[in-house]
């Protein structure tokens, strides 16, 4: 089973709600959003593990090249060039499929590991904690989110830490997930990007359901699209002065009893939604 929190913009609480959904169930916590990861700072893991990211990326042996150019021609990212003179490499550009080796007819290319980020897995609570860390300047979280994917048993549970948005990596993300918690504020930025959110979630065909953080008066802006979407507001976590302290202080808000008790209510709900659809939390 695996819960994915995501939202359609920055800054609207999704690692809040991850990772104190993650403790009060006693489930695997997954941070799949790799380019600006702080599940680790709220859960605070015990660090078993850290794994190098890697793809293979072309090495071009000049004394072999003949300056062909099918290599180029084959390349659908544009990381390489021809200069007439010889062929550049745009590391950068390389996804790392492997085709320009393949296709040289004068075997010049080989391949070499270039790390990209790293995977780290630990243990928080009783559960296990899964986090990538793409480097700085590297454009392409993919890879990073690929391996830890990879990595994940087959036969637990899981609450994925989406990255924030709409992009290839939140598909990626949300790939084989059972559920998606849609987590907004209410403003008008806030209703904007969910509702991206939301078509991109229907469009996979996932069960959805809303959380309102930082709650005030404009809630209704958030109520009045999920009544017309016909999707469940499964929570609200009011804004508070103690709140916005224990996040600054990296404490899980559900160490507060009424907002533990929302919290209590989402995870109701979640699983109201898991036994409709025949999955079992094992660990919840």
């Amino acid at each position: 089973m695996k819960i994915a929190v995501l939202s359609g913009k920055g800054g609207t609480g999704k690692t809040t709600v991850s990772t104190n959904l993650a403790y009060m169930m006693n489930i695997n916590y997954v941070d799949l959003d790799v380019e600006e990861p702080n599940g680790h700072i709220f859960l605070k893991p015990q660090i078993e593990s850290v794994k190098d990211v890697v793809i293979p990326t072309p090495k071009i042996d000049s004394e072999k090249c003949t300056l062909c150019g099918t290599c180029v021609n084959t390349c659908q990212f544009n990381a390489l060039v021809n200069t007439g003179k010889k062929i550049l490499v745009f590391e950068d550009l390389c996804h790392g499929c492997g085709a320009c080796t393949l296709a040289c007819p004068v075997g010049a290319i080989t391949e070499y590991d270039r790390k990209i980020g790293d995977m780290s897995i630990g243990t928080f609570d009783k559960a296990k904690f899964y986090s990538g860390k793409m480097l700085l300047n590297e454009p392409m979280a993919g890879p990073i989110i690929t391996d830890i994917k990879k990595s994940l048993p087959k036969d637990e549970d899981f609450i994925v830490d989406c990255s924030p948005g709409t992009s290839c990596n939140v598909v990626k993300a949300l790939d084989g997930a059972d559920y998606a918690l849609m987590v907004t504020e209410p403003s008008k930025f806030g209703l904007h990007d969910l509702k991206l959110a939301v078509e991109l979630v229907r469009e996979l065909n996932i069960p959805l359901g809303i959380v309102i953080n930082r709650a005030n008066e404009y809630d209704h802006l958030i109520e009045g699209f999920a009544k017309e979407e016909n999707v469940d507001i499964i929570g609200k976590i009011p804004f508070s002065k103690e709140a916005a302290k224990m996040y600054s202080e990296g404490r899980l808000l559900i160490e507060n009893d009424e907002i533990r008790e929302m919290f209590e209510m989402i995870k109701i709900s979640v699983l109201d939604v898991v036994k409709e659809g025949n999955h079992a939390i094992s660990n919840s």
